[in-house]
């Protein structure tokens, strides 16, 4: 018993031994040797891993970026220019600034403007809820409210209000990696150029419909009724299928288009308050008839 014990003990571990060397020496053949610059692009990186890149982490950005020797179509939202201009210097190439960008909710169908019409029991999400039916109000393209934006924003960058239940984006917190916007189902959610002075004009609606039906479902929906697309200067908005955009690289955010939508679903956002029209002088009251000089 002692003996076969023994011999077990042996054989298990000289065949242990020998797959030991074989795999060293399989290892040794079929190394991949990986470029050392590689870690080096890694540890600029932000180490964020949030794939607004288009890639599947700070590890994929790294290697696509030395095995290709260009930064073409590439750019790391969350560290954004800085962080490229680095990755550029390591690579010994070029790369031209973008502008930031930031997400932006179109959708102004708050509680206010957009009545609940049904309520919804089921799971809070907004993409099982939106697998089910159009929604619990009467526009079917809004915003649904249960919160997948925010579940999946790793900055905190975004959150829904409780009381009006459309989501508000922080844009200091903002890195615009897009996460947000591949969770909404119903597309609410895009990214745009933060503009000058974190200045920009955007039509807050995605309503499909035709005025009349899509003003029923929401007091402040665009009703594709032109008039902004008449006012801009600057062939700026478009509107196709009943519904106004805004071309953030045309628009020079001379902001008429917001004072001719008749339901305010264009948002100008960071302007300075408007000043207040000079006051109308008063005309001067009539002069008194001059007192009759007594005759003698």
């Amino acid at each position: 018993m002692g003996t076969t014990f023994i011999f077990t003990v042996v054989v298990l571990s000289v065949l242990g031994l020998l797959l030991a060397v074989v795999l060293f020496f399989i290892a040794k053949k079929f190394k991949v040797e990986e470029d050392p610059l590689i870690d080096i692009v890694e540890a600029t990186m932000p180490g964020a891993n949030c794939g607004g890149c288009g890639f599947a982490g700070c590890r994929a950005f790294a290697e696509a970026c030395v095995r290709t020797r260009s930064l073409d179509g590439k750019f790391c939202p969350v560290g954004g220019n800085a962080v490229m201009q680095k990755v550029a210097a390591h690579l010994g190439v070029t790369v031209e600034d973008k502008a930031p960008m930031v997400a932006v909710v179109r959708c102004n169908g708050t509680c206010a403007n957009r009545p609940r019409v049904t309520e919804y029991q089921g799971s809070v999400s907004c993409r099982i809820m939106s697998s089910l039916y159009s929604g619990d109000t009467g526009c079917r393209y809004g915003c649904l409210g249960c919160g997948d934006c925010e579940a999946v924003c790793k900055f905190g960058a975004i959150k829904v209000n409780p009381e009006t239940l459309i989501p508000e984006v922080d844009e200091e917190k903002c890195t615009a990696c897009g996460a947000c916007v591949k969770a909404c189902p119903k597309g609410v959610i895009e990214l745009r150029n933060k503009g000058p002075k974190n200045r920009r004009v955007y039509v807050s609606c995605i309503n499909q419909d035709k005025g009349a039906v899509a003003r029923r479902a929401c007091s402040a929906a665009c009703i594709g009724c032109r008039k902004c697309e008449k006012a801009c200067p600057f062939g700026a908005i478009t509107v196709e299928n009943n519904l106004a955009y805004i071309d953030f690289n045309k628009c020079k955010l001379c902001r008429k288009c917001v004072a001719e939508c008749p339901t305010g679903a264009i948002h100008a956002v960071n302007f300075p308050p408007k000043p207040a029209a000079p006051a109308t002088p008063e005309a001067a009251p009539a002069a008194a008839p001059a007192a009759e000089t007594p005759k003698e």
